[in-house]
C-alpha cells in the first residue's frame, strides 16, 4: 500500500521551483505597454513550433467558438480583436465579417501581425492601449462593431479591466456584442506553471520567455467578470466553460490545454427604464 504521504511530499514538490521562478521574472519589466513590446520584438516564430506561450499553431480553439460566434455576432459589423498578437486570430475571423480590426498595446506584434496578413482580404492593424480613456474613439468610424477578446482581461489589473470594459461598451453601441475567452485556471502561479511542464529540471521554452518577460498572469471567470461589468450597463447573454489551446510544446512535460471561460455580452442602454 502506498504511503499517505507520497501524494502531499508530491504535491509540495513543485514549490520547489519557486526560487527560479523569482530569479527568471525579476528582470521583466513593471510598465505593461513596455513589457509586452519587448516580449513581441524578441519573438522570431509563430504558428508551428511558436515562442509564443499561447499559439497553438491551429484554428482548433476558434472552431470551438465557431457556433456562439454565428449565433451572436452581426455579420454586417465590422469585428475588433482586441488584444490580437500577431493576428492569428484577427485572419481566422473574416470567417465572420468582411471587416476585421487587430488591434495590440504593442507596435511589435500589430508590426507581425501586417507581415504575417499579407495577402489577406478585409484584416487591418492599429497599436492602441484598449484601456486608455477613449481608446475606443475612431476604430470602425460610426458604426457599431463586435468584439473579440481572447486571453486579455486575466493579464490586467482590476482597474484596467474595468477600463477596457467601458471602452468595449463604446464599441460595441446598441447593436454589437463582446465575444470574450480567458484563461480560468483555479490555482495559483505555481501550479498554474506547473500545469504547463515547469519544473525544477526544465521549462519548456515559449513559458520561460513568457516569465522572463511578462507580468505573471491571474485568472477570469464568472467572479471577475460581475466585478468588471456592471449590471446597469451590461447584459451577460451567454457563458461557460472552453479550453484555451497554448503551445504543443507544453505538451512535452505538461499540458497545452487550459481551463478557461467564455462569456457573450450586449450593452445597456444606460437611459432605459428612466
Amino acid at each position: 500500500m502506498p504511503s499517505p504521504a507520497k501524494p502531499v511530499l508530491a504535491a509540495l514538490r513543485k514549490y520547489l521551483i519557486l526560487p527560479k521562478l523569482i530569479r527568471l521574472s525579476w528582470s521583466a519589466p513593471k510598465n505593461r505597454t513596455v513589457a509586452w513590446d519587448r516580449y513581441w520584438a524578441g519573438i522570431t516564430r509563430t504558428g508551428a513550433r511558436s515562442d509564443v506561450l499561447w499559439d497553438s499553431g491551429t484554428d482548433q480553439e476558434l472552431l470551438g467558438y465557431r457556433d456562439i460566434l454565428q449565433r451572436h455576432f452581426d455579420p454586417s459589423l465590422p469585428v475588433v480583436d482586441v488584444g490580437c498578437g500577431h493576428g492569428a486570430f484577427s485572419r481566422a475571423l473574416t470567417a465572420f465579417s468582411p471587416q476585421v480590426l487587430g488591434v495590440d498595446v504593442s507596435a511589435h506584434a500589430v508590426a507581425r501581425a501586417r507581415d504575417e496578413s499579407a495577402g489577406v482580404v478585409g484584416v487591418s492593424y492599429r497599436a492602441r492601449d484598449m484601456t486608455e480613456p477613449g481608446a475606443a474613439s475612431g476604430l470602425v468610424g460610426s458604426t457599431d462593431a463586435n468584439v473579440f477578446v481572447r486571453g486579455v482581461l486575466h493579464v490586467l489589473t482590476e482597474a484596467d479591466q474595468a477600463a477596457l470594459m467601458e471602452n468595449l461598451r463604446q464599441l460595441v453601441g446598441a447593436r454589437g456584442t463582446v465575444f470574450l475567452a480567458e484563461t480560468n485556471f483555479q490555482g495559483n502561479p505555481v501550479e498554474y506553471v506547473a500545469h504547463l511542464g515547469a519544473s525544477l529540471r526544465s521549462i519548456p521554452a515559449p513559458l520561460e520567455l513568457a516569465i522572463r518577460t511578462l507580468p505573471m498572469p491571474g485568472h477570469f471567470g464568472p467572479q471577475e467578470l460581475a466585478r468588471v461589468m456592471p449590471r446597469g450597463r451590461w447584459t451577460l447573454v451567454e457563458d461557460g466553460a472552453v479550453t484555451i489551446e497554448t503551445n504543443p510544446l507544453m505538451d512535452a512535460g505538461g499540458s497545452s490545454r487550459i481551463p478557461g471561460y467564455f462569456a457573450v455580452l450586449k450593452a445597456k442602454d444606460p437611459d432605459a427604464g428612466r
